[in-house]
């Protein structure tokens, strides 16, 4: 199996518009996962600050979930990653 090789970036743009680097991420033992801090995550990886594998070890989320927080910015934005009144946002 070939894996694509991605060059690291210093920093990403991170959800509300400011540098994100990986010493402003979520700490790695976060357990409660507010809007912001699932959309900082999601930002890292999709701007290369940290690949999928390094993000779910790191906060031991499964590749699942990580997608379904992607779903979610994709589809509603930052509110469809609340926890709550999740039938508003999910179908």
């Amino acid at each position: 199996m070939t894996e694509q090789y991605r060059p690291r970036v210093r920093y990403v743009i991170g959800p509300d518009g400011s540098p994100l680097t990986v010493a402003d991420l979520p700490p790695k033992n976060t357990k409660r996962w507010v809007i912001r801090r699932k959309a900082e995550v999601v930002a890292a990886v999709r701007g290369g600050l940290l690949s999928l594998e390094e993000a779910c070890e790191r906060y031991t989320l499964t590749v699942d979930e990580f997608l379904s927080w992607q779903r979610s910015i994709d589809k509603h934005g930052l509110p469809g990653l609340r926890a709550t009144r999740v039938q508003e946002y999910r179908g």
